[in-house]
C-alpha cells in the first residue's frame, strides 16, 4: 500500500441521551476516509483539539510512532486524548483496508462472540443491596458479575471492616458463584489493612482499586494477605509493568484501553503481562476497543467489562450499537472499530 498520512484531526459533538453523558467524538481524516472514536468528555475533546495539529502528516499505519511523537511535542499531554486519537487512527486503518481492527491486531484469529462480564456499581453491596436486582443480573448469562463495595464512613475502622466483610458474605450467599467487587477508590490504607485481616471469602474473584490513588504498597499488602487484587484502571502508559507485577502480584489487570494511551499501548501491555500469566480485563469505559482486544487475544484477555447502568445509553450514540446477548457481544466483523457516531448535532 502507498504510504498514507493523517490529514486532519477534529472533534465533533454528538447528540446525547441524558445530560452529563460524554458527547464528543474524535475524527481523524486521511486518504479520503475518516476514522472515529468516542464518546469522550468535552475536557478530553479540548485536549484532542490542542494536540491534533501535531499528528498531521504522521503516516497512518505507523501506530507505534504516534504516541512518541505526541509525547515529544507535548510531554504533559492527557493520556486519554492520546488514546482517543490512537483508537480513531486504528478505526481509519481498518476502514481503509476493509478489515476489523481485531484482524489487524491478530491476523488469522479465530472468530467468535466476545465474552463480557457485567458491572453494576450503583448497586453497592455495603448498602441495602436488592436481592431481586442481584438475581436479575445473574440470570442474564454474563461471564461473571462485579458490584460496588464502597466505604460507609461513620463507624470505626474496625467496624467498617467487619461490615464490609459481612456484606461480602451476604452477597456470596445470594450470588452463589464467583463475583468481583470495586471499592471505587473509597477505602483508606487503614481500612484496607483491617479488611485484609478479616477477609476469607472464596467466592471473591477480585477486589478492584480500593484506594483513591495507585498505592502499590497497599495493594501489595492486600495480595500478601491472600486478597485477590485487581488493578490497572489508573495505569499510565509509561508505568513500569515489571514493578507492578512483582510488587502487587495482581489477580487481574483491568486496564482502560483509551486511558492507558490507546489500543497500541494496550496491546503492548497485554503482550508484556502474558508471561506472568495475569489476565487482562478491559475496563468498560472504553468497551469497544476492549472488544477488539478480547477478539484478538482471547487467551490473554478473557472478557471485557459491560457497565450495565451506563453502556446502554452510550450505545445510543453509535451508528451500529454493540448489543450483548446472553452475556456475549458480537464478534467484530465490520471494517474498523465500530465507533462511528449515529447522528451529529
Amino acid at each position: 500500500m502507498t504510504e498514507l498520512f493523517i490529514d486532519k484531526v477534529e472533534t465533533v459533538p454528538v447528540g446525547v441521551a441524558e445530560a452529563g453523558d460524554d458527547s464528543v467524538f474524535v475524527a481523524v481524516h486521511g486518504a479520503g476516509q475518516t476514522g472515529w472514536y468516542g464518546p469522550v468528555s468535552t475536557t478530553i475533546g479540548r485536549a484532542v483539539e490542542a494536540i491534533g495539529p501535531i499528528v498531521v502528516g504522521v503516516p497512518l499505519l505507523d501506530h507505534d510512532g504516534l504516541r512518541p511523537r505526541i509525547r515529544a511535542a507535548v510531554p504533559e499531554v492527557s493520556d486519554w486524548a492520546v488514546g482517543a486519537i490512537d483508537c480513531a487512527v486504528w478505526d481509519l486503518h481498518g476502514r481503509l483496508v476493509g478489515k476489523p481492527v481485531a484482524d489487524l491486531l491478530a491476523p488469522g484469529r479465530r472468530t467468535q462472540a466476545v465474552p463480557a462480564y457485567v458491572s453494576w456499581l450503583r448497586l453497592d453491596l455495603s448498602g441495602p443491596a436488592s436481592h431481586g436486582a442481584l438475581a436479575q443480573v445473574l440470570e442474564e448469562g454474563w461471564a461473571f458479575t462485579k458490584w460496588g463495595l464502597r466505604r460507609r464512613p461513620g463507624a470505626s475502622v474496625a467496624d467498617e471492616a467487619r461490615n464490609l466483610v459481612a456484606a461480602l458474605a451476604d452477597a456470596a450467599a445470594v450470588i452463589s458463584e464467583p463475583f468481583a467487587v470495586d471499592a471505587v477508590g473509597t477505602w483508606s490504607p487503614q481500612l484496607a489493612a483491617a479488611v485484609a485481616g478479616r477477609l476469607d471469602q472464596p467466592m471473591l474473584a477480585w477486589l478492584e482499586d480500593p484506594m483513591p490513588e495507585h498505592y502499590l504498597r497497599v495493594y501489595s499488602q492486600l495480595a500478601a494477605a491472600g486478597v485477590p487484587v485487581a488493578v490497572g484502571e489508573r495505569l499510565r502508559p509509561d508505568e513500569d509493568l515489571d514493578t507492578l507485577l512483582d510488587f502487587v502480584r495482581p489477580t487481574a489487570l483491568t486496564i482502560d484501553v483509551v486511558g492507558c494511551g490507546g489500543l497500541t499501548r494496550a496491546v503492548e501491555i497485554t503482550m508484556s503481562v502474558r508471561q506472568a500469566g495475569v489476565p487482562v480485563y478491559p475496563h468498560g469505559r472504553s468497551m469497544v476497543p476492549g472488544i477488539h482486544l478480547v477478539a484478538a487475544f482471547p487467551d490473554d484477555v478473557p472478557a471485557v467489562e459491560y457497565r450495565r447502568q451506563w453502556e446502554p445509553r452510550r450505545q445510543l450514540l453509535y451508528a451500529e450499537p454493540w448489543i450483548p446477548k446472553d452475556g456475549l457481544l458480537p464478534d467484530p466483523d465490520a471494517p474498523g472499530l465500530g465507533t462511528q457516531p449515529r447522528r451529529l448535532r
